[in-house]
């Protein structure tokens, strides 16, 4: 069974292209610095995930010295719609239409409570005293 390429990156190669979109361009160590706030990963597997991102053709990178400066091709917008577009083909048969009356509440029905309310408790555990 062949597979066939994916538009929207898995999520560290997410991580690196969110990391190159705050900073517009950098080497190695700065998108490491950038994606340890969240994740610390070895200089080795950010240089590898870049070199990988760099196939794909979602970044671009030029030789400054003896390093490597990358900078993303794909636009965020572009990777937003590219996951929006597998999200709907997916999940609504590619209708949008499908998606918004998901989005939208039923008629006439609140929506549901993220954390079902506090139950009061009024009883004291003497056992405890």
């Amino acid at each position: 069974m062949s597979r066939t390429p994916r538009d929207v990156p898995p999520p560290l190669e997410l991580a690196c292209l969110k990391a190159l979109w705050s900073l517009q361009e950098g080497k190695v160590r700065a998108v490491q610095e950038v994606v340890a706030r969240s994740r610390p990963l070895a200089y080795t597997t950010i240089m590898t995930v870049l070199d990988r991102l760099v196939r794909k053709g979602k970044l671009n990178r030029r030789k400054v010295g003896r390093a490597f400066v990358y900078a993303p091709e794909a636009s965020r917008d572009s990777m937003r719609r590219a996951a929006l577009r597998e999200l709907v083909d997916g999940y609504f048969d590619g209708s949008e239409s499908e998606l918004l009356e998901f989005l939208r509440p039923a008629a006439g029905t609140a929506p549901a409570p993220s954390t079902p309310p506090a139950q009061e408790d009024h009883h004291i555990d003497t056992v405890l005293l």
